[in-house]
């Protein structure tokens, strides 16, 4: 798989989670049916849209990986971001607001969805090995650790033009921020809320970001959060054997060694209520999902 290859997606009112025998699980609000996983199968990585929240936004969409290279996507489809049926030889997913990038094959990249502020320009990218998606912009890592970034720039969330040995990518609504192969992060953005106050973190495996916030698993298992905690999404000091952290517009999620799942922050739409969850994990290189 694809280091960005994910058992664990938060949009901002919904979480979902990838079983070991590839269905999908799904919690929190379904007014746009974002939540309709129920009959997905061999789905090897999830995705969804995430948006700051705000009284303009709310609804979502939900993305699929199956094993065969095939593209599943439910929910809101205002600009087309759900229109991914005939994708084929795709090896990982991202969403964002309003659009779907998928990674194929030979390193190049597939968009659905807005393009007005130059999120989904993304054709001419070569060489990829993973993708993120903000609110307003796109972010990749190439072959070679480099950094390219399209969309929105205003706070300089797309300044990622000198990062150098990257293995993973991750942007939020105004920041954006990279880990680096000694496990060390880099963040560029709005540094209003903290969520790019990331210099000191080391052993860094894994990270994920929500609109204001960015969290990040270390190699002892235990998970490192900044930026905005106005609804306790960043109270994961206590976590522990996480393996995979998501990120939603105000709550935090961490996938643990035993396939669990652990939640902190807004509730409100029942996001976090994936307390029931087992048998959550990413597949094995080269193993099957068939039932």
């Amino acid at each position: 798989m694809r280091a960005n290859a994910s058992a664990l997606a938060a949009g901002r009112r919904h979480s979902v989670g990838r079983r070991w025998d590839g269905t999908v699980l799904a919690a929190g609000n379904s007014a746009a049916d974002e939540c309709h996983v129920e009959r997905w199968e061999d789905v090897v990585a999830v995705a969804a849209g995430n948006v700051h929240t705000a009284t303009n936004t709310g609804k979502s969409h939900t993305v699929g990986l199956r094993s065969d290279g095939t593209v599943l996507a439910t929910g809101w489809n205002g600009d087309g971001q759900c229109d991914v049926a005939a994708w084929r030889d795709v090896t990982a997913v991202a969403a964002g607001w309003r659009r779907t990038l998928g990674l194929l094959a030979n390193g190049t990249v597939l968009a659905s969805g807005r393009a007005s502020e130059g999120q989904c320009d993304v054709q001419s990218w070569r060489e990829m090995v993973t993708l993120s998606c903000g609110d307003w912009h796109s972010v990749g890592v190439r072959a070679d650790g480099s950094a390219l970034a399209v969309g929105i720039n205003r706070r300089g969330q797309c300044a990622v033009d000198d990062w150098r040995d990257l293995t993973a990518v991750a942007a939020g609504y105004l920041h954006t921020v990279g880990l680096r192969g000694d496990g060390r992060v880099l963040a560029t953005g709005d540094r209003t809320t903290g969520a790019c106050d990331v210099d000191e973190w080391e052993d860094v495996l894994a990270l994920a970001v929500g609109s204001y916030h960015t969290v990040a698993v270390t190699a002892l298992g235990r998970v490192l959060a900044a930026g905005d905690n106005s609804h306790g999404q960043c109270d994961v000091t206590d976590w522990h054997d996480v393996v995979a952290v998501a990120a939603g517009s105000t709550h935090t999620l961490g996938l643990r060694a035993d396939g669990t799942v652990l939640s902190a922050g807004n509730n409100a739409n029942g996001q976090c209520g994936v307390d029931s969850w087992s048998g959550i994990q990413v597949p094995k290189v080269g193993a099957s999902t068939a039932r």
